[in-house]
């Protein structure tokens, strides 16, 4: 896979076996030296990164904290094999090590809001395909302190964090503003659009949130910065981050207006409209699909562009 090197920051790429490809992690030379994300834990990626380490003159031992910039598996995979302190948002807590207390939560959750969905009872099972990444995730790791808006970095003196919530309810960027450099994580990528997911909220009884509406707000905060350099969690770096947001803001409406028009037609609920939009991969790609589905939706009401039609047997049906 191979190292980059940038001031006091180290790339290391591993693969994965998720569509997005291989993913990024960064080691950042401080008063302690610290991973950026964890990569994920197939055997593949666990030889990447220890080549990569060892490039760049380094052994695991001498990784002395890790910081999170979100709980997916591809980001915290291979934390069960650091001795290392672990930083990153509070809800990453529930991801690091196996709750099944949570997880029978976040089951109940999904099956509740597919039928809200109108996804057919046959189909509800498609609720526990969520988890089938899981194993490529960490195991037994605990966080040792939740980092929140505004927080310095432990022992990376200049770099700041922001809360990012979108394309998971966990995401932290961490700003250098001297140097203009942003370690982004998944909030924004080079060539492929993140997806806002949809996820259970941090409390039992909490609501969904609105993850693509967070994810609009998260991209405004962004382009505030005076950024020069973004180091992403897939793919290469980007150095014109304003445009490359305005192309997503401009891409996302045109999806929107889309489901307005097939709405226009006659009412439907999230799912069938989620079949129409991905003939081909909703099935294999459940929760991929209904969140950039979902998230259009959100959109719509918000815009008063929409309105729920009527509620048959629990399912919602929307009129443009």
């Amino acid at each position: 896979m191979g190292i980059n090197t940038y001031q006091n920051i180290i790339k290391i790429t591993m693969p994965t076996p998720f569509p997005i490809g291989d993913v990024n992690t960064y080691l950042v030379k401080g008063d302690r030296l610290t991973l950026i994300d964890a990569g994920v834990n197939t055997t593949e990626a666990r030889a990447a990164f220890q080549a990569g380490l060892k490039e760049a003159g380094y052994k695991i031992t001498d990784i002395e904290q890790v910081i999170l910039t979100h709980h997916h598996p591809d980001h915290v995979g291979l934390l069960d094999d650091l001795n290392a302190e672990i930083y990153g948002h509070e809800y990453c807590a529930n991801w690091l090590s196996y709750n099944e207390s949570f997880l029978n939560w976040r089951r109940d959750f999904f099956r509740s809001l597919f039928r809200e969905f109108g996804v057919p009872e046959d189909m509800i099972q498609m609720a526990n395909n969520l988890e089938k990444t899981l194993k490529f995730s960490s195991k037994n790791s605990v966080l040792t302190q939740a980092l929140k808006e505004g927080d310095e970095l432990p022992a990376l003196p200049g770099w700041r964090v922001f809360e990012t919530p979108g394309h998971a309810q966990s995401h932290l960027v961490f700003y250098h503003e001297k140097d203009g450099f942003l370690l982004a994580g998944d909030h924004v990528l080079k060539t492929v659009s993140s997806n806002p997911l949809i996820e259970p909220p941090s409390e039992r009884g909490g609501q969904r949130a609105k993850s693509l509406l967070q994810y609009r707000d998260s991209l405004k905060k962004v382009m505030k910065m005076d950024i020069q350099l973004a180091l992403t969690g897939h793919g290469n770096d980007i150095k014109s981050m304003n445009p490359l947001i305005e192309r997503r803001f401009e891409r996302q409406h045109d999806r929107a207006m889309l489901v307005l028009s097939m709405l226009k037609e006659k009412p439907m609920t999230i799912f069938e409209v989620c079949v129409k939009l991905f003939p081909e991969v909703y099935k294999k790609e459940t929760g991929l699909t209904l969140s950039e589905t979902t998230g259009q939706f959100d959109y719509l009401l918000e815009r008063g562009e929409i309105s729920v039609h009527h509620v048959e047997n629990g399912a919602i049906y929307y009129r443009g």
